[in-house]
């Protein structure tokens, strides 16, 4: 970030941060269902409603991200959604009951949508977009690792409410720093002057590219939960390995995520590729470690196969915000931005679930060639959207350079 104009340092580094801290509230789900299902003495399926509840606020995220940034500017939408985040963490810290716990849910999830969105379309906004967005979201993987470590120690102490609050005062000094650091948006835009932002939304999912762009991310979202989620089953039953060995590789997996988008795109920078080129690299090494944890024979070169697999995947993600400007016209981006983060959520609950049923009913050796049909099916949405992408995107986000005016 070396020619990134100094007065952007500060919000870059805050959004850095405020992805290590989504990053976290997702990686300590998991460890603390156990201790949620003994508080509530619910069963596994009751307390699995609190997804459905987290999603649901996310979704509502991704459809007014857009509006608020065209209201009221980015720095008010994002002390909304950090509020909103800060409120539910809260609450969930005060062990309140269960219906509204789940209420809880649906406000962190939509705090969450809200500040995903938001960060993505600020600095999709900056030059270097790319790198600086594969970066935001290597930060993300880097809480998600750190999560469960971070809830298992509190846990041996605490209950499991403190997690919830250890993760709202960790919220409070970055929406301070937001505050300081981002510029006070003095009026609305010309679009919200005029009465057009209620109808953004509908605006921008009339867009093909941008609708292309949605079913894209909501299709790789799927194959990377899907595999994130089942590849401990499949490589324990269909590949024979031991179960330490197993969890070490779906940690590879998710470490090989988070290494991708620290080193894939300052590599493709320094030789000279674009977002787009980049993009089709990482899928083609996608599918060719798909069809290696498939065909290749024996649990070790399934593993290694898991870990590039995670490593190519990487940079999809991020790399797609970082095209959005080119995907529809400026005063549209956050918008879209919010829609594209939002319909992910829905792949990565469809898909996900349609490759635990296929591997009940078939078996769990499904896996390898499910996540191939994902991986080529992104290809080809991939490749019919290069050819919609317009060759210089506009700035859309209040207080943010043009991408002429600086270079990473």
């Amino acid at each position: 970030m070396s020619a990134l104009r100094r007065e952007f340092w500060a919000p870059v580094a805050l959004s850095f941060a405020t992805f290590i801290l989504v990053g976290l509230s997702s990686g300590v789900g998991g460890v603390l269902l156990p201790a949620q299902i003994d508080d509530y003495g619910l069963d596994k399926a009751t307390i699995g409603t609190q997804f459905f509840a987290f999603s649901a606020g996310f979704m509502l995220a991704g459809s007014t991200a857009g509006p608020l940034i065209h209201r009221f500017g980015i720095r008010a939408s994002l002390l909304l959604g950090g509020g909103a985040f800060l409120v539910a963490a809260l609450c969930t810290a005060v062990r309140p009951p269960f219906a509204a716990f789940l209420a809880a849910q649906v406000v962190a999830g939509y705090g969450t949508g809200i500040l995903e969105s938001l960060l993505n379309a600020y600095l999709a906004g900056l030059p270097g977009a790319t790198t600086l967005l594969n970066r935001l979201h290597a930060f993300f993987g880097v809480g998600a690792l750190l999560g469960p470590l971070l809830a298992t120690w509190i846990l041996t102490f605490l209950p499991w409410t403190a997690v919830w609050l250890v993760l709202g005062l960790i919220c409070l000094p970055l929406l301070i720093g937001f505050r300081l650091t981002l510029p006070a948006r003095e009026a609305p835009s010309r679009a919200g002057e005029h009465g057009q932002g209620p109808g953004l939304l509908a605006a921008a999912a009339r867009q093909p590219a941008v609708l292309l762009g949605a079913v894209f991310l909501a299709v790789y979202v799927g194959l990377e939960i899907s595999v994130g989620n089942w590849g401990y089953t499949f490589l324990v039953d269909g590949r024979g390995q031991e179960a330490l060995l197993a969890g070490y590789t779906v940690s590879g997996y998710w470490l090989g995520l988070t290494l991708g988008r620290f080193v894939i795109s300052p590599v493709a920078t320094r030789l000279g590729m674009s977002a787009t080129g980049m993009t089709f690299v990482c899928l083609a090494g996608i599918t060719l470690s798909t069809i290696v944890a498939w065909l290749a024979p024996g649990p070790a070169v399934a593993g290694v196969s898991f870990v590039l697999l995670g490593f190519w995947l990487g940079p999809v993600f991020p790399t797609t915000m970082a095209i959005a400007p080119r995907l529809t016209v400026a005063r549209l981006v956050p918008t879209a931005i919010g829609l594209l983060n939002g319909v992910s959520v829905v792949g990565g609950a469809v898909f996900p679930w349609l490759a635990g049923a296929i591997a009940q009913g078939i078996g769990v050796w499904t896996l390898p060639p499910f996540a191939l049909a994902l991986a080529l099916l992104q290809v080809v949405i991939w490749w019919l959207m290069a050819g919609r992408m317009s060759p210089v995107p506009a700035p859309q986000v209040s207080g943010a350079p043009t991408h002429d005016e600086e270079a990473i």
